[in-house]
């Protein structure tokens, strides 16, 4: 068996030393897309930020290719997280830039491949996210869902091993979700990657997940398939799987 890409050991997570999450053990292995749910506020975007390098645990330790991430020299960690991509939740497109420039910027920033082979690897980059042609474009012009497959156009550019997204789906309507969803499975098929993905999208989760994770009370409460999940003896799951309010609200009276 190989190594997982990535690992928390009893990974507590949160801001200011107040723990959102705690005890954290999970693995991803090379390959699969993991979706990482629960509801607003469950502690799944701040166990995110940790696993890419950007928010250090309170406690226990992070993986990261088999390295301990928070206990390399900057430069190693560096070197590491080169290995990832990102998707943020709210794009993080430069409104300055357009299009190409924005999803060029890693490879201006991180590496010294040629100005013509940079365009040529945005062009087909932004052909395989169904944006060619649209190269010149203000970012600031660009539709929600243009923006995400923007987002993970440059997220993807420099090939990562594995890829992290925020929330892919959020705010998109149901057609061009699936189209996102469609794509990250294409991704995952041409590029041979591995993707962790935070959502509470449900649609989203069945299209694309091969397991899921999901968390509440500042722990994780359920891990195995979509199918498994959905079928959870623990209510909440199974709820949370089948949309039924914990509390329904009572009906009006007419």
């Amino acid at each position: 068996m190989t190594a997982p890409l990535l690992e928390c050991r009893g990974v507590a997570c949160g801001y200011e030393g107040k723990p959102v999450l705690e005890d954290i053990d999970l693995a991803i292995d090379r390959g699969e897309i993991v979706a990482l749910l629960g509801g607003s506020g469950c502690g799944k975007s701040t166990l995110l930020r940790t696993m890419t390098g950007l928010l250090p645990p309170l406690a226990g330790e992070v993986l990261l290719f088999g390295e301990p991430l928070y206990e390399l020299p900057n430069d190693d960690r560096d070197r590491l997280l080169r290995r990832t991509g990102t998707v943020f939740q709210l794009d993080a497109l430069f409104s300055s830039l357009s299009l190409a420039d924005n999803v060029a910027l890693p490879l201006h920033e991180l590496t010294s491949v040629p100005e013509p082979v940079i365009r040529e690897m945005v062009g087909m980059r932004l052909a395989l996210v169904g944006l060619a042609g649209k190269e010149g474009r203000a970012s600031t012009s660009l539709s929600g869902g243009e923006r995400k497959r923007a987002a993970v156009a440059r997220a993807t550019i420099l090939d990562p091993e594995l890829v992290f997204c925020d929330e892919p789906t959020t705010g998109l309507d149901p057609v061009i979700a699936a189209g996102i969803d469609a794509m990250l499975l294409r991704f995952r098929a041409v590029l041979d990657g591995t993707f962790v993905v935070v959502t509470h999208e449900l649609e989203s989760i069945r299209a694309i997940a091969d397991r899921a994770v999901m968390f509440a009370h500042g722990a994780i409460i359920a891990r195995g398939t979509i199918g498994e999940l959905s079928q959870s003896p623990d209510r909440e799951v199974f709820n949370f799987f089948h949309r039924i309010p914990e509390q329904p609200l009572p009906l009006a009276r007419t």
